[in-house]
C-alpha cells in the first residue's frame, strides 16, 4: 500500500480534468506541498520518439529503459504481452510526497472530485454510481442535493476540500 496521500480527479473526456489537475498541482505547490501526479491514458501513447536512442533500446526489446540526465530522469516500462498494472502498483513506485493527484481511473476506489463541463463528451453523472466521488466541480449550475459542488475555477476551495479530506495540515506559507 502506498504511504502517500492520494486524491483523484475523474470525469468524461473533455470535462476539464487536466486543467483542474494542473491548477490543483500549482495551488498545492504554492502552498509548499510536494505533489506528484498519475494520469491514466486510454489509448496507445508514447513519451519517446522514433530514432532516439531510448526508443531504439525499446524497439530492440528492452523491458525497461531509464533515461537519466542532470535535470530529470524517466523510466519507461514496456508491457508487451503483460496486462496494464493496477493503480496501486504504480503508486508504490512513486517517491514520498505530500499528495498524489490522480487523473482518470474512474473505477478505482480512492477519493475523487468529478469534473463536469457542458462541452464534455458525455453528460451522465459518474457520482450516482461511485461512492468515492466526494464532490463535483462544474462549469455550469448543478442540481446536487448530497455532494458539495464547486465552480470548476474555484481552485482554492477545492484545494482546501482535498487537504481536509486527506489530512494535509493547514497552509503554512
Amino acid at each position: 500500500m502506498t504511504q502517500n496521500r492520494i486524491f483523484g480527479i475523474t470525469g468524461w473526456k473533455n470535462s476539464g480534468k487536466t486543467q483542474l489537475v494542473t491548477a490543483l498541482v500549482a495551488e498545492f505547490t504554492r502552498r509548499g506541498y510536494r505533489v506528484s501526479t498519475v494520469k491514466h491514458a486510454h489509448h496507445n501513447f508514447d513519451i519517446d520518439r522514433p530514432g532516439a536512442d531510448s526508443y531504439r533500446h525499446r524497439e530492440a526489446g528492452a523491458s525497461e529503459v531509464a533515461l537519466v540526465s542532470g535535470r530529470r530522469w524517466a523510466l519507461m516500462h514496456e508491457l508487451r504481452d503483460e496486462e496494464e498494472p493496477p493503480l496501486e502498483a504504480i503508486l508504490v513506485r512513486l517517491a514520498p510526497c505530500d499528495l498524489v493527484i490522480i487523473e482518470g481511473y474512474k473505477r478505482e476506489a480512492h477519493p475523487k472530485i468529478e469534473a463536469r463541463r457542458l462541452d464534455a463528451r458525455k453528460q451522465e453523472p459518474l457520482s450516482v454510481n461511485d461512492p468515492n466521488i466526494l464532490a463535483i466541480a462544474a462549469d455550469h449550475p448543478v442540481a446536487e442535493d448530497v455532494l458539495p459542488v464547486f465552480d470548476l475555477n474555484d481552485i482554492g476551495a477545492m484545494a482546501d476540500f482535498i487537504a481536509q479530506t486527506v489530512g494535509l495540515e493547514k497552509e503554512t506559507v
